[in-house]
């Protein structure tokens, strides 16, 4: 119903924002991650939305990015995960972070979010790896991590994690090096030169 809302910022809490939009004060629910992005009051701010509507209420959420929206709607679309409980993941874990940590099936990094229990983070690893886009995945450097899949980067990743690292380590090792060569012995080795 709401595609996104550009209006100026007129409050801020630690989970909300209100937005001002012709006269209008708009409630958002945001992330961490979003209310960091946000400017004082009194400038102007733009939040992609989702319309939630429950039994008893009708809520807002609001986020900073599309790629930040729509993993919002994919967590939420995994059975026992709400909108506080997607909202809570988001403001623990980037989006960036969040995505590699599925990719890699590193459900032991979700279980770090207060109220996500191990069947939970392993429901949400088995449901969502598949789904993470390469623009959730695209670091500040430009890097990708490699997708969900049998390719040389899912093999590396999974030698690195057989070796004892955490999958969101082995995945962001794997994603610094995968430009520089397609065979998983090399990046194997590239990565574990990058770790130290």
């Amino acid at each position: 119903m709401f595609a996104h809302f550009d209006g100026i910022v007129a409050e801020k809490t630690a989970d909300s924002i209100v937005l001002d939009v012709n006269g209008v004060g708009y409630l958002l629910n945001v992330s961490g991650a979003t209310l960091q992005m946000c400017p004082a009051a009194g400038e102007r701010f733009k939040l992609y939305s989702v319309l939630n509507v429950r039994e008893d209420a009708m809520e807002l959420f609001g986020f900073y990015s599309r790629e930040e929206k729509r993993m919002f709607e994919r967590l939420r679309g995994v059975s026992g995960v709400g909108s506080r409980t997607a909202m809570q993941i988001l403001s623990a874990l980037s989006v960036r972070d969040l995505s590699l940590a599925l990719v890699a099936g590193d459900a032991a990094a979700l279980t770090r979010v207060p109220g996500i229990g191990k069947k939970t983070a392993q429901r949400l690893v088995l449901e969502l790896k598949d789904k993470v886009d390469n623009e959730q995945l695209t670091g500040s450097g430009g890097a990708v991590a490699p997708k969900a899949g049998s390719g040389p980067e899912a093999e590396a990743v999974a030698a690195l994690v057989a070796l004892g690292y955490s999958g969101s380590e082995a995945a962001k090792a794997i994603s610094r090096v995968a430009g520089q060569t397609d065979k998983t012995d090399e990046m194997i080795f590239l990565a574990l030169k990058s770790l130290g």
